[in-house]
């Protein structure tokens, strides 16, 4: 084991990747030279030069219908985008080709791409840089997502990315690449898509959150025990399509209340989809109806107060489990 960095344990995964199959590289704006935006592919250019590692011009939907046709020739190709945001840029690629292609052709081609992009605030870099589109991804068939919250969970995600024969859209929180956390220092840390982790357990009261908000999630549950004596079970899916609804509704079975807490907005949201699983599935568990913190329903404000404002926070999670409990404690 060793302590790293989220972005250090990303390109870490990628150079191995590189390194294991010469048919994967990397390409975006400022990849190469600059070493990304968020410095994730540092080094990368000088160790496998130019042609694996490649600076684009500014234009998200021929960087990714670049990606695309590369990987129906039979190539793996990393696109990084530089912020969820832009990727809107790029839809017609994600949705139309991506996404449709392997379908399209009968399973005869298929599309091992993997697109990268950070997204959600914090920073503030205002509306066009800050949002958490997770659940726009979330509706396409055909696309996988994947939304790490630990380095080692980033690591092992990344890689089980790289390999896998279908598009993957893999989110990366602005907020995380700082954070640090032990990772496997082996090529073989790869994870599975589709196993939620449970962060902390407990019986009183179920919280979903990820990305970001799985922190948040796990501070509020510091909270709940310390001052109110309750126990929460935390739950980060990891990844969102395919989804680990099993361990979701066994936790639910167990606490009989569940919070839902994302950073992107309430409607049509991930947090709408979980809750719309969980009223469905584990209804007779549900002693209360599932809780949803969520950020506002605004544009993300550049004001620092006001971003702090439209954004989840620790107490706000420990407000909703109380509401649920309320009358069970």
């Amino acid at each position: 084991m060793a302590v790293v960095r989220m972005r250090e344990a990303l390109r870490d995964a990628m150079a191995e990747e590189m390194r294991r199959d010469e048919s994967v590289f990397l390409i975006g704006e400022d990849v190469g030279v600059f070493q990304g935006a968020f410095k994730v592919s540092e080094g990368l250019l000088d160790e496998f030069g130019e042609k694996r590692v490649r600076d684009t011009p500014i234009s998200e939907n021929t960087i990714v219908g670049t990606g695309v046709g590369a990987a129906m020739g039979g190539l793996r190709p990393i696109v990084e985008i530089m912020t969820v945001n832009f990727a809107l840029l790029a839809m017609d690629m994600i949705v139309n080709h991506a996404a449709a292609i392997p379908y399209m052709f009968g399973g005869q081609v298929r599309v091992p791409l993997v697109v990268r992009m950070p997204g959600g605030g914090g920073h503030q870099l205002g509306p066009t840089h800050s949002h958490s589109l997770e659940a726009m991804f979330l509706q396409i068939p055909g696309l996988l997502v994947a939304c790490p919250s630990t380095p080692a969970d980033g690591k092992g995600l990344l890689k089980a990315a790289i390999r896998d024969d279908n598009p993957v859209i893999f989110i990366e929180h602005e907020s995380l690449y700082g954070s640090r956390g032990e990772v496997p220092d082996d090529d073989d840390h790869v994870l599975n898509f589709g196993d939620a982790a449970i962060r902390r357990e407990g019986g009183d009261v179920t919280i979903v959150g990820l990305l970001r908000m799985a922190e948040t999630a796990d501070k509020a549950a510091q909270t709940l025990s310390h001052e109110h004596g309750v126990e929460s079970e935390v739950v980060d899916p990891r990844t969102l399509r395919p989804l680990d609804l099993d361990t979701i509704l066994e936790s639910v079975a167990k606490t009989n209340h569940v919070v839902i807490v994302e950073e992107g907005w309430p409607h049509g949201g991930v947090g709408a989809n979980l809750a719309a699983l969980i009223q469905g599935q584990a209804f007779d568990h549900l002693d209360a109806p599932v809780q949803r913190v969520t950020g506002a329903d605004v544009p993300m404000p550049y004001s620092k107060r006001l971003e702090q404002a439209a954004m989840p926070h620790s107490e706000h999670v420990v407000s909703a489990a109380l509401a649920s409990l309320e009358g069970s404690i």
